[in-house]
């Protein structure tokens, strides 16, 4: 399941890159989002419905972290909102993702949660403290198509 997961979500954040140069408005944006949001919110509730021991709970929370954002930016991008409150729960995520690094066995999860941090963190910047941040179309796409889009499908191959 995540490589599904994975493989959407480098798709929706590269898709989200693409709008912040302004080449996408932002309420076309909308449906992408909640399309992926529900489909990490369905894979995590099956993770949660299965879990079994706490550390099944704990990646779980780690899924709804990326179900939670997309579903809220949808929410943003489809009501034109300005994402101040977006922006500083991006913050609470780039923290939280810190913990998932921390725990992670694997160097590649290790690598892909604090790049995942880094991005929430510019976001948080950009939206929760209204700084202009040239580098956040292009760090999103790149974030998108490293850790997401290319895990994702290597997964989903078997090649991970």
């Amino acid at each position: 399941m995540l490589g599904v997961a994975l493989f959407f979500i480098g798709a929706v954040l590269i898709v989200n890159g693409v709008g912040l140069t302004g080449r996408i408005e932002s309420r076309d944006l909308a449906p992408f989002n909640l399309l992926v949001g529900l489909l990490a919110l369905f894979i995590n509730l099956l993770g949660l419905q299965r879990g079994e021991q706490a550390a099944d709970y704990f990646a779980v929370a780690g899924g709804l972290l990326f179900a939670f954002t997309y579903l809220y930016l949808a929410v943003v991008q489809w009501y034109g909102l300005k994402g101040a409150g977006f922006g500083w729960y991006c913050l609470f995520v780039a923290i939280s993702a810190l913990a998932f690094a921390w725990t992670a066995n694997d160097p590649r999860l290790i690598a892909m949660w604090l790049l995942w941090s880094s991005l929430w963190f510019l976001f948080f910047l950009a939206l929760g403290l209204g700084k202009t941040l040239r580098i956040l179309p292009a760090y999103t796409i790149l974030i998108g198509a490293v850790t997401c889009w290319l895990p994702g499908t290597l997964l989903l191959m078997d090649a991970w």
